[in-house]
């Protein structure tokens, strides 16, 4: 049904991922990582579907594919910002920004396999999270929750 479909935009983006307790997860690769209660902040790219990947990352139900898959399916609260192109800030510049403002690399190579990033996903430090967003201009992507389901087979 035209106008049903999702729009496939590119940009890069931040997710902000709430954990309420402290969890050990498999990350592939990386192995058994311990990820304390708190805040953390994922820097990625989407070239192919800003908002489908968003929409993705939103849902709990999901095949595997990224290293970030597996600290979403636990998270307690999942925030997106968005960076759309032409325009968009590179994702290694979202960790490059966010460090300098006091955010802490969590895991080597976790989603920066592809780049010579220690690591895509950060600790974020109080007010961390508006600061980074100002900042980089980014702005909130809220996906409908009809576009959620959408995305949940993904």
């Amino acid at each position: 049904m035209p106008g049903n479909r999702l729009e496939r935009r590119k940009g890069t983006y931040a997710l902000f991922i709430t954990l309420t307790e402290d969890t050990e997860l498999g990350v592939g690769s990386l192995g058994n990582i311990l990820f304390g209660a708190g805040e953390y902040c994922y820097a990625g790219s989407a070239m192919n579907g800003l908002e489908q990947r968003i929409c993705r990352h939103l849902s709990h139900e999901k095949k595997m594919r990224w290293h970030i898959d597996r600290l979403t399916t636990v998270a307690s609260k999942i925030e997106a910002y968005g960076s759309e192109y032409p325009g968009s800030v590179a994702e290694c510049g979202i960790a490059d920004a966010a460090a300098s403002l006091g955010f802490v690399p969590v895991a080597r190579g976790f989603g920066s396999s592809d780049c010579r990033c220690f690591s895509h996903l950060l600790s974020v430090p109080d007010g961390g999270k508006a600061k980074l967003v100002e900042r980089l201009g980014m702005r909130r992507v809220q996906p409908s929750q009809l576009r959620v389901r959408e995305c949940e087979c993904l």
